[in-house]
């Protein structure tokens, strides 16, 4: 499965943004769904996980609250609505397919990533 992510730009803090990644096949509704941020000299960090049907997700701490992951499995597509964002939100955030259809936050289960885009909350 190809992975496209797209809705990253410049927001002041307090803002919102909406993330989406597109996905490509017929196979997307059987795949969990998560997204991760990284900045630059730091490891990947886990940001939110749906399960292939809806029915799990979690968050990390540092997002619970303002953050939610959604997915519409008809237009094989997974969001990430993020509010009240933070100057420590900014990062490259990456979507990424777990093939067993899990909410999984660990990166090493998932085993397709998309090529990232660039959140950057001014404070």
């Amino acid at each position: 499965v190809q992975l496209q992510a797209s809705g990253g730009g410049l927001v002041q803090a307090g803002g919102s943004l909406r993330l989406s990644c597109a996905a490509s096949g017929r196979t997307f509704r059987s795949y969990g769904m998560g997204w991760f941020r990284q900045t630059p000299g730091k490891e990947r960090e886990f940001v939110a996980t749906i399960s292939r049907s809806g029915g799990s997700t979690y968050y990390a701490d540092s997002v619970k609250g303002r953050f939610t992951i959604s997915r519409d499995n008809a237009k094989n597509t997974v969001y990430l609505q993020m509010n009240s964002l933070k100057s420590e939100d900014t990062a490259v955030y990456y979507c990424a397919a777990e093939a067993r259809g899990l909410a999984a936050i660990d990166a090493a289960w998932y085993d397709y990533w998309g090529q990232g885009t660039q959140v950057t909350v001014s404070s």
